[in-house]
């Protein structure tokens, strides 16, 4: 006899496993999960869009293809949310900004259909920061999202609600973007299992250099079967690669024998947080003593490289800004209209120069990381920060300083993924990085699922308890923001 809580913290290769042999229903689970999310949602701040009788509808679709022995995909009944940036037809998409008209879509994105072909049934489109570019849960319109581990920790972002979202327990599966780090930021602040797949791994309707979108899960096997739906092929994506029969579910075996990279200096961006680092060693230390060969891998980004690709980023949301009416540009988050700001008036020869560092990174990613497997490395150089705070450094000419680690595989297009890999001394989660070669998600993910299965006790998460309501911000830290509000 399965209790609520058993229910709704169940992995999705679990629940599917239930639903094949009639042991628990997707109606029990959705049921389940919803009570998760009245407990902790008034807190935590996830969604943006939510509509429980819609997802009980399809919950009991679900049931009932189960019942009859015709699921429709490999999540079938699996409670799971979509990014806001994600297109669901007829949902408004603010990008997480108060300035902006939502756009309304009209069909939904590859990511979508894929799940609903599939029988997902979908909670929800969960909350970002202004325009993405903050790596923090502070939106202009949405207000703070917050940490299931302590309300007064930052969830990352910008994949902020889908973050929250996996680390909270409502539903084992989530979409995540990420352009340099977006997806795994959030793991390494939450402890999640994320994927940042090859570029063109997942079908996008709107690709962008350096652009993906991925799985975000509490396991690495979660994370593997929502692959077995999401990086189904679809024309719409000019930039996505061929299909290619990848067997998923092919996780097990052991490393030995593997080249394995030990990234501790990104060469750029801000201090290394020793616990941090600590507990990455450890990770290094672990795949050494199951018989891989470990080398350090030395810097290969500079700082005027991170410079470049951020004042690109600036000109590109300046672009944005300056369309918006003067009285919806007083929206938008300050610390954004401050950062865009200097992408102003940026000559299109320095623009073009950003561009070609783009291209210098990606050169200089390969490169360094072709003599190996898998290169481990930190996620970000300091643990989570106040969540309060836009950003975890905000000192000027700092905005970017702790993406030196993840942005380079956007640029490059590799796969990386995140485990957790230990916490500090006040119990926030330290996430490893391992990123492969190049199409190689396959084996970035088996590296990851046998990191997470061999892992010390001590880097294990035990997640927030479920059954009970999230502290208030209040509580933790002194401070509460009522959504839609500036922090």
């Amino acid at each position: 006899m399965f209790t609520e809580k058993s229910l709704a913290t169940m992995s999705a290769v679990e629940m599917v496993a239930g639903f094949a042999d009639r042991t628990v229903s997707p109606v029990e689970v959705h049921d389940a999960v919803q009570s998760v999310i009245e407990a902790r949602e008034s807190v935590l701040n996830a969604f943006w869009v939510r509509d429980p009788a819609e997802s009980r509808k399809a919950a009991l679709a679900s049931e009932a293809r189960w019942a009859t022995g015709e699921p429709l995909g490999p999540v079938d009944g699996v409670p799971l949310t979509l990014k806001e940036n994600i297109a669901r037809r007829g949902v408004p998409m603010p990008a997480g900004n108060a300035g902006v008209e939502p756009v309304v879509p009209e069909r939904d994105a590859p990511i979508t259909e894929r799940v609903l072909e599939s029988g997902g049934v979908i909670l929800g489109s969960t909350v970002m920061p202004d325009w993405g570019m903050l790596s923090s849960g502070v939106s202009s319109r949405h207000g703070i999202t917050r940490s299931p581990w302590n309300a007064g920790w930052t969830t990352g972002g910008s994949s902020s609600g889908a973050g929250a979202a996996a680390a909270a327990g409502y539903g084992p599966l989530h979409v995540g973007t990420d352009i340099g780090g977006s997806i795994r930021l959030p793991g390494t602040w939450l402890g999640i299992a994320t994927l940042k797949p090859s570029s063109g791994r997942i079908p996008l309707d709107t690709p962008y250099l350096g652009r993906a979108a991925g799985p975000m899960a509490r396991t690495v096997a979660d994370t593997a079967l929502f692959m077995r739906v999401l990086s189904r092929p679809d024309p719409r994506d000019w930039t996505s690669l061929p299909p290619q029969d990848i067997d998923w579910s092919a996780l097990d075996g052991d490393v030995r024998g593997l080249r394995v990279g030990l990234h501790l200096d990104a060469g750029c961006g801000a201090p290394r947080d020793p616990e941090v680092l600590a507990a990455v060693h450890g990770a290094a230390e672990l795949f050494e003593a199951a018989g891989t060969v470990v080398e350090p891998v030395e810097p290969f980004m500079s700082q005027d490289l991170l410079d470049d690709l951020d004042l690109f980023w600036r000109v590109r949301s300046w672009n944005d800004f300056r369309r918006l009416a003067p009285e919806a540009a007083l929206r938008v988050h300050p610390y954004i209209i401050q950062w865009c700001q200097e992408g102003a008036d940026i000559p299109g020869t320095r623009v073009l120069h950003c561009y070609q560092q783009t291209m210098q990174i990606q050169a200089r990613t390969v490169a360094a990381t072709l003599p190996y497997d898998v290169v481990l490395s930190p996620v970000a150089p300091v643990a989570a920060f106040p969540a309060e705070q836009p950003m975890p450094f905000m000192g000027r000419g700092q905005t970017m300083s702790h993406i030196g680690f993840t942005a380079p595989y956007n640029m490059s297009g590799q796969p990386a993924a995140t485990v957790n890999c230990g916490f500090t001394a006040d119990r926030r989660p330290i996430g490893v990085q391992i990123s492969g070669r190049r199409f190689d998600d396959l084996g970035v993910l088996k590296a990851a699922a046998w990191y997470e299965q061999n892992r010390p006790a001590e880097a294990f998460p035990h997640w927030p308890d479920t059954t009970t309501a999230t502290p208030s911000a209040k509580n933790v830290a002194g401070t509460t923001t009522p959504k839609g509000e500036h922090p």
